[in-house]
């Protein structure tokens, strides 16, 4: 008997001695960076004399990246629309901008063609209604927002003529708008359709 009641007397202090779990010492994993997708603008200003002006931006979605462009005072009809290499609109004539953006040294061909047959700046043909304006929204899977070959910091051009997918750049003619890719939206801009202006 006496020996049971040392027993009990010796476990009930260990049992209420019960260790509780230690707090975790890691900080919550933060998921909202993860969900929030890369996005760039550019707004064009008009060059070569023209009068058109536009934005378009550049969203980074699971089958590619959503390209949405709205622009006003083109001619009627299609205009070549490119990403350039120079992030540089300073000439008047949008010269400064450089040739077709071209990291992988590809040959010049349509937006939808793989990333072997197309520069990557490649975007074909904007085609503007009888009042001048032309609105696009597609998402292209060669385009990058991030990495080596990203856009950012690129220029815009939307040119003058019909790009017709010949060697070596498609034969656009002249540059009629030139804007800088930027990281991020443009100011109280959600999509490139908030912000152009009618000439």
């Amino acid at each position: 008997m006496r020996t049971s009641l040392l027993t009990l007397l010796v476990l009930l202090p260990l049992a209420a001695c019960k260790t509780e779990p230690a707090a975790s010492t890691d900080a919550p994993t933060d998921t909202t960076a993860a969900s929030v997708p890369l996005t760039a603008s550019a707004t064009l200003e008009p060059r070569s004399g023209s009068t058109v002006n536009g934005t378009v931006s550049f969203t980074q979605e699971a089958t590619g990246v959503r390209v949405v462009a709205n622009f006003a005072g083109l001619t009627p009809g299609e205009h070549g629309f490119h990403v350039h290499e120079n992030g540089d609109c300073s000439a008047p004539d949008g010269s400064s901008a450089g040739g077709h953006f071209n990291p992988t040294s590809a040959l010049h061909g349509h937006q939808t063609d793989p990333a072997t047959g197309r520069h990557q700046g490649d975007l074909g043909n904007l085609t503007a209604d009888e009042n001048g304006s032309a609105t696009l929204d597609l998402t292209d899977n060669v385009l990058m927002l991030d990495g080596p070959n990203s856009i950012v910091g690129k220029a815009v051009i939307v040119h003058d003529k019909p790009d017709d997918y010949s060697q070596p750049t498609g034969n656009a003619g002249g540059r009629v708008a030139c804007g800088v890719i930027t990281s991020g939206m443009a100011a109280g801009q959600t999509t490139a359709q908030d912000s152009v202006q009618t000439p």
